[in-house]
């Protein structure tokens, strides 16, 4: 059954926090922030659940308030030059039950005026995960190929984030997927407008590219040595 979970509100709220940075405008208008984005981010992950199961039952859709899907608002500021405290976007992660935080596998929906996308796979894996993703892409080239290569993906998916300068420690610079083994991050977007949000079938859009991107989370999965 079709069902519209975020309005165009969302945007106009995320569009004037980008104007008003600060704690004093956003304790003013944190009902509005409930209302367009909290709340309906939290129904779309709690309903998203049961479809996700379809996709794979290792990954999680938590709906709980604090420390599930749903990323904070708040920024980190400790180490960061920019104090100013709060996200310009709105994310859900829906991680792989073994992970505990954002560099496990997961789906990605990120909501941000003009910049809204999904993202899929491993971002910024740690050193021992990264080689054994490489040492994956390496033994099976013609699996990896077909993951982050194949009609359905490439219709959906583009390979994107950060890179090496050298090759990684064991591979040549001649390799024929040199420019694969040099990632940082092992991941895709999509990207998105926000008509596609906004829609009332967004929520089965985003489970069948969640579902075209199933060969390529398999792939990583497999590398990293989690089921899928």
């Amino acid at each position: 059954m079709a069902k519209r979970y975020f309005t165009p509100k969302l945007f106009g709220f995320l569009k004037d926090l980008a104007e008003n940075n600060d704690r004093e405008w956003f304790k003013a208008n944190q009902d509005a922030y409930e209302k367009h984005i909290r709340e309906p981010a939290l129904e779309f992950i709690n309903d998203f659940a049961k479809p996700l199961g379809g996709v794979s039952k290792h990954f999680v859709a938590d709906s709980r308030t604090v420390g599930g899907s749903l990323f904070r608002i708040q920024r980190d500021t400790r180490f960061s030059k920019d104090k100013t405290p709060y996200k310009l976007n709105t994310g859900m992660q829906f991680r792989h039950v073994s992970g505990k935080d954002a560099h496990a596998p997961g789906f990605y929906l990120h909501l941000q005026p003009g910049e809204c996308f999904m993202g899929i796979g491993l971002w910024r894996p740690e050193s021992k995960l990264a080689y054994a993703i490489r040492h994956k892409i390496d033994e099976d080239q013609t699996s990896w190929k077909r993951a982050s290569r194949g009609k359905k993906f490439a219709e959906s998916f583009e390979l994107g984030g950060d890179s090496l300068v050298r090759p990684p420690k064991g591979f040549d610079e001649d390799h024929p997927l040199i420019d694969d083994l040099k990632r940082k991050d092992f991941i895709a977007s999509k990207r998105l407008r926000q008509s596609d949000i906004t829609s009332d079938h967004f929520m089965e859009d985003f489970t069948a590219w969640c579902k075209a991107g199933g060969p390529f989370m398999k792939f990583l999965c497999g590398a990293v040595g989690v089921p899928y």
